[in-house]
């Protein structure tokens, strides 16, 4: 049997690779591609190891952690113990999520097995069976999906949806400070983009934004007289309500969103704005209704 060991090396960087951008999606880490692949190359030496007389030391458990140990702290740096340990864990979840995954599925599907004497054997292809590799090739992108899928939607349940929050808008370098309600029950998008929409009180953002735009947002009356840099950031988002049939709300991009989340402040890239000419909480407890998509898919820039 020919084992081509380029192929072997180049698919273990490959998932190695993958696997570091999982753990990343789950802890929410920065996503720095040339640590991702300087990791997935340390990582991908063990393979090599195998075919050399240092076979029985690449193999010993020690000699895997410590690899496992080296390869987190290339993809993600070293802040405190603690910051180590849940990267470790994170990537051991994701290695074992998608690998028993592919081992489940490829038993599920095997059909060269017999029982002798009450024990049950399976033949399995070998190393350089086409078959094989085309199962790892396709297998393991659909895998990684499936757990990037899942670790999203627990996530997403995970959200206190009852948690206020602190919330900072931006419009043309001024600053809205807000209070913000993490609701579940906002779910408004634009239909072409997906791109979450925070309802704030129209009150609240007199003090950033021009009048003339606030008319517009309100009552949605002509746009004419606006300047077209107001012009190129205007949304019109279909929605419904209870007891009413299809309407339209128009929106409008900020230059950035900031939600304080757990001691730790996230930056949303995508988002709109719909301004709301009601009051949204009776006791003013909060300004804005926060989209839970946003906390969801904010990237972390600081903590404390």
């Amino acid at each position: 049997m020919v084992v081509y060991l380029d192929v072997i090396w180049l698919l273990n960087v490959c998932f190695d690779a993958l696997l570091l951008w999982l753990t990343a999606l789950m802890l929410k880490r920065p996503i720095v591609w040339w640590r991702l692949l300087a990791g997935a190359l340390i990582g991908s030496m063990l393979v090599v190891l195998l075919f050399t007389p240092a076979a029985a030391i690449a193999q010993h458990p020690l000699s895997k952690i410590g690899v496992s140990v080296l390869i987190v702290l290339a993809a993600f740096g070293f802040k405190r113990p603690r910051y180590l340990l849940e990267n470790m864990l994170a990537f051991y979840f994701a290695t074992f999520a998608v690998g028993g995954g592919m081992l489940a599925v490829h038993y599920f599907f095997a059909q060269h097995w017999s029982v002798r004497q009450g024990l049950l054997f399976m033949r399995q292809p070998g190393a350089g069976d086409p078959i094989s590799w085309l199962f790892v090739i396709v297998g393991f992108p659909v895998l990684w999906l499936f757990s990037r899928r899942r670790v999203e939607a627990i996530r997403e349940k995970k959200l206190r949806f009852e948690h206020i929050i602190d919330v900072t808008v931006i419009w043309d370098g001024r600053t809205l400070a807000l209070r913000g309600l993490i609701d579940s029950g906002n779910q408004l998008v634009d239909p072409l983009t997906k791109t979450p929409v925070m309802v704030v009180e129209r009150e609240k953002a007199k003090g950033v934004l021009p009048e003339d735009l606030l008319v517009c947002l309100g009552s949605h009356a002509s746009l004419d007289a606006l300047p077209e840099r107001w012009m190129d950031r205007l949304r019109l988002i279909p929605y419904r309500s209870v007891g009413s049939g299809p309407q339209w709300m128009m929106t409008i991009k900020p230059d950035g969103v900031m939600l304080r989340y757990e001691n730790e402040w996230l930056e949303v890239t995508h988002g709109l704005v719909a301004l709301s000419t009601e009051p949204l909480s009776a006791d003013g407890e909060y300004d804005c209704i926060v989209h839970p998509k946003m906390v969801q898919t904010g990237r972390n820039v600081t903590a404390s």
